[in-house]
């Protein structure tokens, strides 16, 4: 009797089979960077980093001071679609309240 298949064909060779893993690559990361204007005010500035990156009051001071003092400021540092999502609501909510309020991303 001949080592034959179920689909006709016969059996001379054996081996192991090996499973191999998928090499997953960390996705990159982004940080969200908030730019100084002359107009936005301070505390819209601390509202916006509290409701959108969920800063709390002294983290939300602080980065509006360098903000402010330095004329940037990182906001958090997220995948791609995260800090895209946080650039458009930032700017978006800024403008809904008639501020010039500027946010971008930049590859960490």
């Amino acid at each position: 009797m001949s080592d034959e298949n179920n689909d006709g064909y016969e059996n001379t060779e054996t081996g192991t089979l090996t499973k191999t893993e998928p090499k997953t690559k960390k996705p990159s990361l982004y940080k969200v960077l908030m730019l100084n204007d002359d107009y936005t005010p301070m505390d819209f500035v601390v509202h916006v980093l509290q409701a959108i990156f969920g800063k709390n009051e002294t983290e939300a001071v602080k980065i509006m001071l360098q903000v402010h003092q330095k004329g940037v400021g990182v906001c958090g540092i997220y995948s791609f679609e995260v800090a895209e999502t946080k650039v458009n609501r930032v700017v978006e909510y800024a403008r809904r309240h008639q501020h010039p309020l500027q946010c971008t991303l930049e590859k960490e």
